[in-house]
C-alpha cells in the first residue's frame, strides 16, 4: 500500500504533510503536491495532517484517478522537504468539489 494526494489538494497545498514526512517522498507541483509511490514507506503520517483531506491510500476508490499522475509528475517534479506558504487563496479553495480540471502538469518550486 502507498498514499496517494488527490485532486483536494488542488489550489490547496497546504504543505503540512511535508513536515511529518520521514522519507520526504513528496514533489511539489504548479498547485499540488504528489507523492512518489515507490518511496512512500506507508506509515499514514501525513494523512491526518492535511486539512484538506486530499491523502488517501491507494487501497480507497478516490485514489484510483490519481495513483498514476503522482508516479508519473514525482519523477518530473521537484522534491519538497520542508513546508512552505500555501497560496492565499487555499483556504477558499479547501472543501471546493471537483477541482480535477483545475491541475496543472507544470512544476513548483521547492
Amino acid at each position: 500500500m502507498t498514499y496517494v494526494v488527490t485532486e483536494n489538494c488542488i489550489k490547496c497545498k497546504f504543505m503540512d504533510c511535508v513536515e511529518v514526512c520521514p522519507v520526504d517522498c513528496f514533489y511539489v507541483g504548479e498547485n499540488m503536491l504528489v507523492i512518489h509511490p515507490d518511496e512512500c514507506i506507508d506509515c499514514g503520517v501525513c494523512e491526518p495532517e492535511c486539512p484538506a483531506e486530499a491523502i488517501v491510500p491507494d487501497s480507497d476508490d478516490k485514489a484510483a484517478a490519481w495513483l498514476e499522475k503522482n508516479r508519473d509528475f514525482a519523477l518530473t517534479w521537484p522534491n519538497i522537504t520542508r513546508k512552505g506558504t500555501p497560496p492565499d487563496d487555499a483556504d477558499e479553495w479547501k472543501d471546493k468539489p471537483g477541482k480535477a480540471a483545475l491541475f496543472s502538469a507544470e512544476p513548483g518550486v521547492a
